[in-house]
């Protein structure tokens, strides 16, 4: 099986965790444009996803398309394609949050990801999927109490690093994530329930 993945470094080590070289069959590309030099590949997968990239992905099925897609749905995009939460910070865990509307892609790319020891947790199509839409709250909540000066952006950060456990404070991860990521989503979000207005600067 040969996989193509588009990535920046910083993607390409979080997959790659505990890892000591790729794996067999992976072939790493940085450019979109790359692509067209691999259409023999069996999947394809792309952690840079860009409405732009929509049109040449779609000339690639009926081969396996995985794309990191927060905000946008299948149902927005393509159903034939499969959705990853591929978020910074997010790929570093053993467990990839990911949905298909095809059960026959659902194993394939359960094989794909097995390759870099991580599951497939399968959910429903929905915006933000779970964990990105946990974590964009907390850091927005985070952004609310900064403006209502419950304390400094240092402070928080230590507070929720300390007290509960995760990995980055609310302002560290707004940075690694992106402030742009977060804000695209609570905007989505906000449209269907007003308690994801977006507080984020």
């Amino acid at each position: 099986m040969q996989v193509v993945i588009l990535s920046n470094e910083s993607l390409k080590e979080e997959l790659m965790d505990g890892l000591s070289s790729s794996p067999e069959g992976i072939i790493w590309i940085e450019e979109f444009s790359q692509l067209q030099n691999h259409k023999e590949a069996d999947v394809f997968i792309d952690l840079l996803f860009e409405n732009s990239h929509l049109t040449a992905l779609q000339q690639l099925l009926p081969k396996l398309i995985i794309v990191n897609s927060v905000e946008q749905t299948l149902f927005e995009m393509n159903s034939s394609f499969v959705r990853i939460n591929g978020w910074n910070t997010f790929l570093k865990s053993s467990l990839v949050e990911a949905t298909s509307l095809k059960e026959s892609d659902k194993e394939k790319t359960e094989k794909v990801f097995a390759l870099f020891n991580k599951k497939i947790e399968w959910i429903d199509d929905i915006v933000g999927f779970i964990t990105p839409r946990v974590i964009s709250m907390i850091i927005n909540e985070a952004f609310i109490s900064l403006k209502e000066g419950v304390s400094s952006k240092e402070e928080i950060d230590i507070a929720m690093k300390s007290g509960t456990n995760y990995p980055y404070g609310p302002f560290e991860w707004s940075q690694k994530i992106g402030v742009n990521n977060l804000k695209k989503l609570l905007s989505k979000l906000s449209k269907e329930q007003t308690r994801y207005s977006c507080f984020i600067e």
